[in-house]
């Protein structure tokens, strides 16, 4: 029965492309629910536990690019499985200790509701922490990217900065972002259909076309 449960749980994980379970839950910031950022994008993110040091080292790098999201019409959320007290006294903590304020809410998810949905709990661990997962979710509220990381190791800001940036360069302009991509580099533009779009495409001084399935532009 245990083995099935586990099982079921790994099934239920959300999908690429799926959307993204709402949930109602008490935060750092009073009671909020997914369906009310609609129209924005969300990156949501669990962390293992309150006053553990690598936890404590991504939200004050979490924080450092709070703005940066917050203007790309992008809000962030935590998520543990600690309670809304625990969470206060450890933010109150960080910005005694690192200077540091957290502006955004945190969730605190003790009957591990919303974990679950997000399978951000996983069949091996004992359910008392939530991995590193990071859920960015677009602005109709459908899953975008989801990344997992162990619990030894800290996130890499930037990367979801980057990667946040590249997915709406994706839906601005129909495009796709090649390896290392950073704003203001060249985009990879869709394959032609058709041996004549190729053959256009190959003679189209717009695009630089290593070959014509490979084609990159400038953004204008």
């Amino acid at each position: 029965m245990e083995q099935l449960e586990q099982t079921m749980q790994v099934q239920s994980l959300p999908r690429i492309g799926e959307k993204a379970p709402d949930f109602t839950a008490k935060t750092t910031h009073g009671e909020l629910s997914l369906s009310a950022y609609k129209g924005k994008w969300v990156v949501l993110f669990s962390h293992p536990a309150d006053f553990t040091p690598v936890c404590t080292s991504e939200f004050v790098a979490f924080q450092e690019v709070y703005d940066r999201l917050l203007g790309m019409n992008t809000e962030l959320i935590g998520l543990s499985i600690d309670s809304v007290s625990s969470h206060i006294a450890w933010v109150r903590n960080i910005e005694e200790n690192f200077n540091t304020t957290i502006d955004f809410p945190i969730i605190a998810d003790l009957d591990q509701q919303v974990a679950t949905k997000y399978g951000m709990i996983m069949p091996e661990s004992d359910g008392t922490e939530t991995s590193r997962a990071v859920f960015v979710i677009d602005d109709k509220q459908t899953i975008r990217a989801l990344i997992y990381y162990p619990l030894s190791t800290g996130r890499n800001m930037e990367e979801i900065v980057r990667l946040v940036k590249a997915l709406r360069t994706t839906d601005d302009h129909e495009v796709s972002t090649p390896a290392n991509w950073e704003p203001g580099d060249k985009v990879i533009v869709k394959p032609p259909q058709t041996k004549e779009e190729a053959n256009e495409r190959m003679n189209n001084s717009e695009y630089e076309c290593i070959d014509w399935y490979f084609c990159k532009k400038e953004l204008k």
